[in-house]
């Protein structure tokens, strides 16, 4: 069970679009918020630059975390705000912070264009493979509009109803985690579950069917529907990231000898979806 959202600050337009999508994911599931900034060590070349001096690096320390909250506490009443300043490599401290808090853990990734998908920077690509708790990637830019539908005139508003939540699944190891996180997801923004996967080849449909049984009887509230496609599930997956308002892939946790791996289908919608991505790890 996830006990908070955890979101990585650093002031960027993607960890600013990441902030208030954490934000609101905290309301959706009356968690509580940790904003946490990461120091990474600076030569001190660059610590002495202009742009870099003892005064603007001081001003991020203390002011810019605390001003961010007072900013969240404003927007989003009712969500428990906090900051948490660490030092270090993000992509491996910001994993271990929301194992500790069993955290949702909240990332911005820059959007291509403007239009779809992820520039997944290194600080992402190793949150994610380090990561024992679900992890979202945000595009900067993303506005809360988007993970809606248009209003009857066409307009983005945040008033009606959640796009659909995209389970892309793995008809050859289906894990609970996964669909569990889909389901939920849903139920909270009360909207329909998707369920994309590529032909099952070592699974029948009534096997598929019996895996989602138990989920679907749990949530009566999610409307179903099973989508089974031919060819490669990633791009089937980016193509219905179009219309959704998240897309919710697995990760198996493997240790290898390289070091974490994130697997191909993650990293592929990770870096062609148009909507927010959730990356749930799973033994």
């Amino acid at each position: 069970m996830l006990r908070a959202v955890v979101v990585g600050l650093d002031g960027s337009p993607e960890s600013q679009a990441a902030v208030e999508w954490a934000a609101r994911e905290a309301r959706l599931r009356d968690l509580p918020l940790t904003l946490v900034s990461v120091l990474e060590p600076v030569p001190e070349p660059v610590v002495q630059a202009p742009l870099m001096g003892a005064e603007t690096r001081q001003h991020w320390i203390d002011r810019t975390p605390r001003e961010y909250a007072e900013g969240l506490r404003l927007r989003h009443p009712g969500v428990t705000v906090g900051v948490r300043r660490l030092s270090g490599r993000p992509g491996q401290l910001l994993p271990q912070r929301a194992r500790e808090d069993e955290a949702l853990l909240v990332l911005g990734s820059r959007g291509l264009s403007g239009v779809a998908g992820f520039l997944v920077g290194s600080v992402g690509l190793v949150a994610v493979a380090h990561a024992d708790q679900p992890v979202v990637l945000v595009r900067a830019g993303e506005q809360a509009a988007d993970e809606h539908l248009p209003d009857p005139a066409g307009i983005p508003s945040a008033a009606t109803p959640y796009r659909p939540v995209v389970l892309g699944l793995d008809a050859c190891d289906p894990h609970d985690a996964v669909i569990g996180f889909a389901f939920d997801a849903a139920a909270r923004r009360s909207t329909s579950l998707r369920v994309v996967h590529a032909d099952p080849p070592r699974r029948t449909p009534a096997e598929l069917a019996g895996t989602l049984r138990p989920w679907a009887r749990a949530f009566p509230q999610v409307a179903m529907v099973d989508e089974a496609r031919s060819g490669a599930a990633a791009g089937h997956l980016a193509a219905a990231s179009q219309d959704a308002s998240l897309v919710v892939v697995g990760r198996r946790i493997r240790r290898a000898p390289v070091g974490p791996r994130i697997g191909p289908v993650a990293h592929s919608v990770l870096h062609r979806a148009a909507s927010p991505v959730a990356v749930v790890p799973h033994h």
